[in-house]
């Protein structure tokens, strides 16, 4: 952990606890109650359809390796690791699921390295997008203490925004040639591909922005769920907070506070942690555990043996930080 990481952890920290201290705790656990089932029922289908958007990820990586897997089974992998990866971490949750289940169906290691490589990549190419233009168009409120105004958040979205467009340009000029730097090469797709990746993961952040605005009520602009959902997940990605927890609270209730009572901002975080982080948990934990019993002493028969271009597929290690 470098000195900035720790400096911000305790920052983090110290924030969490301030605010814990000012919280109407009963006033959060009567609006939390007071959640209409319909309300509910509309951000549990937008975390449903967000989880089903993500599990398309892997899909990128099985078009680079060709590991041999069916398209339903490699969704299906991903829906079990995506709800470890956002608990317990992308090394501890997702990357030690997905390499247990992808090895089980016979993909080499590389092609793993490769498929959770391109999923990642993915996944933070819509996310720069979005910040971009949330910052530019829309300058979020953020947690006291932040000392961030609107025109260094407006250059920090410039700089996210252009690290995609670089990219699908690099797809672009390269066509289709892997990317040497330091020794690795980085597999690249065509363009179209690379334009297909940012629309897709573009969507996903916008349907969970849209699901903490439903359990909001639609009380405050679409774009505040959006930067709570986008500014939660960078702090707690830097803090390093098993699945930001607390985290994404004091992000969502300093920014959406702004628009509705606090004690509300914080019930519908609460409940949108509920129903996209833990009841997925739940789900893909007992999904794990099925196909470990149904898998005892014997592989799944379903992917075709590693093919030979696979063993000269460049690793995308580089990419799985």
């Amino acid at each position: 952990m470098t000195l900035v990481t720790g400096a911000f952890v305790v920052f983090v920290i110290g924030l969490l606890v301030r605010q814990a201290r000012t919280v109407d705790w009963g006033a959060v656990w009567e609006a939390f109650l007071a959640l209409p089932p319909a309300t509910l029922a509309v951000g549990g289908a937008l975390a449903l359809a967000s989880h089903g958007l993500y599990s398309t990820f892997d899909l990128f990586g099985r078009h680079f390796t060709q590991h041999g897997l069916s398209v339903g089974r490699t969704v299906g992998i991903t829906l079990i690791a995506y709800p470890f990866t956002l608990n317990l971490g992308s090394i501890i949750g997702g990357v030690s699921v997905r390499y247990r289940l992808y090895s089980r169906q016979g993909v080499s290691v590389g092609a793993i390295g490769q498929v959770i490589g391109q999923s990642i990549v993915t996944n933070w190419l819509g996310y720069f997008v979005l910040a971009g233009a949330v910052f530019w168009v829309w300058s979020p409120r953020l947690p006291e203490g932040w000392h961030v105004g609107p025109g260094e958040l407006r250059w920090i979205g410039t700089a996210l925004a252009a690290i995609t467009v670089a990219y699908v340009a690099a797809c672009a000029l390269r066509r289709g040639k892997p990317l040497a730097w330091r020794g690795h090469d980085f597999p690249l797709p065509g363009w179209r591909v690379a334009v297909l990746q940012v629309a897709v993961s573009s969507v996903n952040w916008m349907v969970m922005g849209a699901a903490v605005w439903a359990l909001t009520a639609y009380q405050p602009p679409y774009a505040a769920a959006l930067a709570t959902v986008l500014l939660g997940a960078v702090a707690g990605l830097i803090s390093r907070i098993p699945a930001g927890l607390g985290v994404l609270e004091a992000v969502g209730t300093a920014v959406l506070s702004a628009y509705m009572p606090a004690s509300q901002a914080l019930a519908a975080v609460l409940a949108y942690r509920a129903l996209y982080f833990f009841a997925p948990l739940v789900l893909a934990a007992l999904a794990f555990g099925a196909v470990e019993w149904a898998g005892r002493g014997a592989q799944l028969p379903e992917a075709d043996a590693p093919a030979e271009s696979d063993k000269n597929q460049p690793h995308a290690a580089g990419s799985i930080q």
